[in-house]
């Protein structure tokens, strides 16, 4: 059985992506930051095929703790996919975003997700899909979430990179950049903030975590793809 790594796999995008890998097959260890509830309903859901633990990667003795527990559960398996998608957004006008907002948004997105390929590098079996959750908002400006579109756009720096620094284990790299998806949090949105997010789509309308779930699927399908940030954005324009 094929072993996966997610970050942030308990709810929305995450979640959504467990439970597609689930389906092909792969055994599932995924951490989330703090929502025991949460983790408890997918692991139940799940049937075992999947075990959640608890890390918030804004805390690196988190990080490091989640990936000893990864090496405990691979040490014969090896690792055949990682999912790189924890990422916190702090939504504050650039003069008030404090110096603790800035490092925990680059702790989550990037250095946890450098710090979790790099110990683990020695356990990546050959031909490793691992696909990193951009944005859009790391393509296009967004002022009010300047920190989070810094950090999408680092990681969307880091997929670039990586691709030859995991050149000898013929594993390929990818960041999937959605734009706006119905997760719980879009959800709660009020309606005026909804209807002109939807008017700058060209569809008219949000994505649903299956649609952007398609894209992560893809990306482990296809043994081509590699070094490349798959915008799935319905058309959208900051504009």
């Amino acid at each position: 059985m094929k072993t996966a790594v997610v970050t942030g796999g308990t709810r929305g995008i995450g979640l959504g992506v467990v439970k597609m890998l689930v389906g092909k097959g792969y055994r599932v260890i995924a951490s989330y930051a703090r929502d025991d509830e949460a983790a408890g309903r997918a692991e139940k859901e799940l049937q075992g095929r999947a075990v959640f633990v608890r890390a918030d990667h804004s805390v690196r003795r988190d990080t490091y703790a989640f990936i000893d527990y990864v090496k405990g559960q691979t040490s014969a398996s090896g690792i055949d996919c990682v999912i790189c998608n924890a990422g916190i957004t702090v939504r504050k006008p650039f003069t008030e975003t404090t110096d603790d907002d800035w490092d925990s948004m680059t702790e989550v997105a990037v250095n946890a997700h450098f710090l979790l390929l790099r110990e683990l590098y020695a356990r990546l079996n050959d031909g490793c899909r691992i696909v990193f959750t951009g944005s859009e908002m790391g393509i296009h400006p967004h002022a009010t979430v300047f920190g989070y579109g810094v950090t999408k756009a680092a990681v969307h720096a880091m997929v670039l990179n990586l691709v030859k620094i995991l050149e000898p284990k013929r594993a390929t790299v990818n960041a999937v950049a959605p734009g706006f998806v119905d997760t719980e949090w879009q959800k709660a949105k009020p309606q005026p903030i909804r209807d002109s997010i939807c008017s700058k789509t060209a569809l008219h309308r949000f994505a649903s975590i299956e649609e952007i779930v398609a894209a992560y699927a893809f990306c482990i399908d296809n043994a081509f793809v590699n070094g490349s940030i798959i915008e799935v954005s319905g058309g959208y324009s900051y504009k």
